[in-house]
């Protein structure tokens, strides 16, 4: 959709406009919990929560990522991903594989996430309730 087009539809779509509006107020409150999260929670939890996050937004359990993403995405060093997925791993809540993680015990992944998991989700359904799954 061009600049344009996507200007003229939230002039003329009320309902478009409040759409956008919601989307941007949960997503940039999905940034400052992340933010809080990076400084206040082990990588452990916070590498559960960016999976439990990536699988909201997926069809699947396998989720198409590497190592290397995972540690740029958290801050980190790949050593330091593989040793904290190695945990998760042995705790049967993921399995690695070539370029890929597979969940296997979604609730139990929850469990191992900080509360910043469910506070994101939970904001996100507030303020797009029809759109959350």
């Amino acid at each position: 959709m061009s600049r344009s087009t996507f200007t003229r539809a939230m002039r003329s779509m009320p309902s478009f406009r409040d759409l956008m509006y919601a989307y941007v107020h949960a997503f940039l409150e999905q940034v400052m919990v992340s933010a809080a999260c990076n400084g206040a929670h082990s990588l452990k939890e916070r590498l559960a929560r960016w999976l439990l996050m990536m699988r909201d937004r997926s069809d699947e359990d396998e989720l198409p990522i590497t190592q290397d993403l995972l540690a740029e995405m958290l801050g980190v060093q790949r050593p330091t991903i593989t040793n904290a997925a190695r945990e998760l791993e042995h705790e049967g809540l993921i399995e690695r594989g070539r370029r890929q993680v597979t969940i296997l015990d979604r609730q139990a992944l929850v469990q191992a996430s900080c509360e910043c998991y469910q506070l994101g989700r939970a904001r996100f359904a507030f303020h797009l309730p029809k759109t959350f799954r």
